[in-house]
């Protein structure tokens, strides 16, 4: 339980370290203005509204994450016998996507640009649920490495429910910061303004992040590390993992 629990933390931070990449942040308020069809001061005023198509558009594209996750997870069973090698296999490919965030080399098939754009979004709500599933399938150069390291750690595990946790919980990751910004898009802006030129940074903390999974990876050290964080675990909070 408590290599699951780091699991899900682990696949949490990408979600915001996802949310937080130079080429999806400055865009949200577009995206904001684009699913409610409002101005953002409209947007502001009518947060009733601006809430629902946010929850639609995070449900989208946690649908497609969670696909993907499944997906991950079938592949990872279809190679359970060999599943020491696809762990080591698996965590020198995080490395590596890690080492790209990181600006240490560029890969140009992640470079390339793969988003959908949508013209003009189909009318109603569920036109935001579209929305938000082209945004999961698309935007490759900017969630592809972190969202590829998340679905190769899921394919180790081979564990169904637990590639569909991961999964939720990165989405989480990226759905909570997406819904708070949204409700709040003002505040939003003035500290977007403020904090702008430390994107570059964030982008280095993902690659970071990956790069130290792809090492636990290799070394099978996940659950060396859950038994050493269980001795600073309080015995009130272990008995609720």
């Amino acid at each position: 339980m408590q290599s699951a629990s780091i699991g899900v933390s682990i696949s949490f931070t990408a979600g915001v370290l996802s949310f937080l990449s130079p080429c999806v942040l400055p865009l949200i308020p577009s995206y904001v203005s684009f699913i409610t069809g409002m101005s953002l001061d409209d947007a502001q005023r009518s947060r009733r509204t601006t809430l629902v198509h946010a929850l639609l558009f995070v449900t989208g594209f946690t649908l497609v994450f969670l696909a993907l996750g499944a997906t991950a997870t079938v592949l990872g069973r279809l190679l359970h016998q060999q599943r020491d090698l696809v762990g080591r296999v698996g965590g020198v490919l995080v490395i590596l996507l890690g080492l790209y965030l990181m600006g240490v080399f560029s890969l140009g098939a992640l470079s390339r640009e793969r988003r959908i754009h949508i013209a003009n979004k189909p009318l109603g709500y569920l036109g935001t649920v579209l929305v938000g599933m082209a945004f999961a399938a698309g935007w490759t150069p900017c969630i592809g490495p972190i969202l590829g390291g998340v679905l190769t750690y899921t394919a180790s595990s081979a564990d169904l429910n637990r590639g569909l946790l991961l999964l939720f919980a990165y989405s989480l990751g990226l759905a909570v910061p997406f819904l708070a910004a949204a409700l709040m898009i003002d505040r939003f802006m003035a500290l977007f303004r403020r904090y702008r030129g430390a994107l570059a940074w964030m982008s280095r903390a993902s690659g970071a992040l990956l790069i130290l999974i792809g090492i636990l990876m290799i070394t099978g050290s996940m659950t060396t590390l859950s038994g050493w964080l269980q001795q600073w675990t309080p015995e009130m909070l272990q008995s609720r993992l």
